[in-house]
Order: structure tokens, then C-alpha cells, then sequence
């Protein structure tokens, strides 16, 4: 049963954008944490991004710190990560997802603090 629904991935080439976006299916986004994740094979999924119920607390993972930008339209109940100046090493397969409470101040949280997910959607930069 899929929770969440990732869109906008895609190849791209190195210094390229892209934005991701991710909708709820079966949940609501209402007074959730929502982060980004991302996942290369032989590796463990690492948290990119979290974002507070109101969008005011955002957090980041130093890899993409200064690159990648959060951000949460609660009106449309959609998360978005901005992902500017993209590497190669940005490859993977990027996973949105959601947990039962807030979370303020934002802070990068391990994957078993959040129990919604989608199904991830492919970034490539080469």
C-alpha cells in the first residue's frame, strides 16, 4: 500500500536542477515531519533534507547543504526538495517520507524515526 508518491527525478548532467516533489496517497501531510532520503546500492539510506510541520525549521546533511532547498505547500499537501549545482555523487534513488508527530527543531534523523514512505523516484547526474 503506497503512503507517498515521489515525482520529478530524472538524468541530468552535472550543475544541473531538478525539483522532486511528493504527495500523500493515503495519508494527510497535517503536523508531520517530512524529510528526504536517498539511497545508493551497498549503502545505507541517509537522510538529505527535514522540514517541520510549518516549513519554519529545515535541516540538511552536509553533503548538500547550500544546494538543496525544502520546502512544504500545506495547502496543496505536497513536500518539494530543490536540488541546484548537482553532482555525481548526488546519484540515487531518492525516497520522501513522513512521521507520525513534528518535529522542531528540525534536525537529521535516522530512517527509523519516520513511518511513511513512498516508493522513490531516480536521480541520476552525470
Amino acid at each position: 500500500d503506497v503512503q507517498l508518491v515521489e515525482s520529478g527525478g530524472g538524468s541530468v548532467q552535472a550543475g544541473g536542477t531538478l525539483r522532486l516533489s511528493c504527495a500523500p496517497s493515503t495519508i494527510s501531510f497535517d503536523n508531520r515531519c517530512l524529510a528526504w532520503f536517498r539511497q545508493v546500492p551497498g549503502k545505507e539510506r541517509e537522510a538529505v533534507a527535514i522540514i517541520s510541520n510549518d516549513g519554519t525549521s529545515t535541516a540538511y546533511a552536509d553533503a548538500v547543504k547550500g544546494r538543496f532547498t525544502v520546502s512544504r505547500d500545506n495547502y496543496k499537501n505536497t513536500l518539494y526538495l530543490q536540488m541546484n549545482s548537482l553532482k555525481p555523487g548526488d546519484t540515487a534513488i531518492y525516497y520522501c517520507a513522513a512521521r507520525g508527530n513534528n518535529c522542531v527543531p528540525a534536525r537529521i534523523r535516522p530512517r527509523t524515526d519516520f513511518g511513511f514512505w513512498g516508493q522513490g523516484t531516480q536521480v541520476t547526474v552525470s
